[in-house]
């Protein structure tokens, strides 16, 4: 049993062959997965496959790189999607120093907001970061996420960092490039990090793991980071797999 606990099947990408994508995760024992929603589109679009699929779960937030474009209303939505039996967590959000779409105050204070709006929903947050960390850990402090926890999405981030996270009642997550040979910092994080504090994910159609790296990835691939994981750590893929599984329906309330 593996749990994806980050992936855009309502990208694009997927609209000629979602169900034959669906149906190869299963076959892989992909047993859960959870669909972000980051804009009014992709929202719309999770909420349509969670309602569809039993195992599919939605998290719904706004992407900083969009924060430009999100309204007062935006978030009273996300307030109402909140409380839909399938909406696990909110996201994701965070910050993108990457693109310049959206000026940095604006970014933070939708994150500032969205945070807030987990707190009163009593839901976990997603964490977007790209190029913004010592922002996104300052403005976790200043929120109190620690409230509702979360997940780093994606880690590529530090071990201090990782620790200063998981201090904050955060797991730590990792997809495709842990498996990168490059990929020096995430191994040795996942080498350090307990058991009971790791998820991992694909963010499919993106960052596809090695040996598939450049085409489009899918949900089925989280198997090479679990047993990237396993390699890491010198444990059994069955161990990631039972461990992340339960770390992920532990967080998002899933029985």
């Amino acid at each position: 049993m593996l749990f994806d606990t980050h992936v855009h099947l309502n990208a694009d990408q997927y609209e000629e062959d979602l169900q034959e994508v669906i149906d190869r995760a299963r076959q892989d024992k992909v047993d859960n997965m959870v669909v972000v929603g980051f804009d009014r589109k992709t929202i719309n679009r999770a909420m349509e496959l969670v309602e569809k699929y039993d195992f599919l779960y939605a998290a719904v937030g706004w992407h900083p790189v969009d924060a430009i474009d999100m309204t007062d209303e935006d978030l009273a939505w996300i307030e109402d999607l909140a409380s839909h039996e399938k909406v696990v967590a909110i996201g994701e959000m965070g910050l993108d120093y990457h693109w310049d779409k959206s000026p940095k105050d604006v970014q933070k204070e939708v994150f500032r907001k969205q945070i807030r709006l987990a707190k009163k929903v009593k839901l976990p947050i997603v964490i977007h970061n790209r190029d913004a960390t010592a922002d996104v850990v300052e403005i976790l402090k200043e929120e109190e996420a620690k409230e509702v926890g979360g997940i780093m999405h994606c880690f590529t981030g530090s071990l201090e960092v990782a620790k200063e996270c998981m201090d904050m009642n955060f797991y730590i997550s990792f997809g495709g490039p842990v498996t990168f040979k490059n990929a020096k910092k995430p191994k040795e994080v996942v080498k350090e990090i307990p058991m009971d504090k790791l998820l991992i994910e694909t963010d499919c159609p993106y960052l596809t793991p090695h040996p598939y790296r450049g085409k489009r990835n899918e949900p089925a691939y989280v198997r090479l980071v679990a047993e990237q994981v396993a390699e890491l750590k010198n444990v059994t893929i069955e161990e990631v797999a039972e461990k992340t599984t339960a770390n992920a329906k532990k967080l998002f309330g899933i029985n």
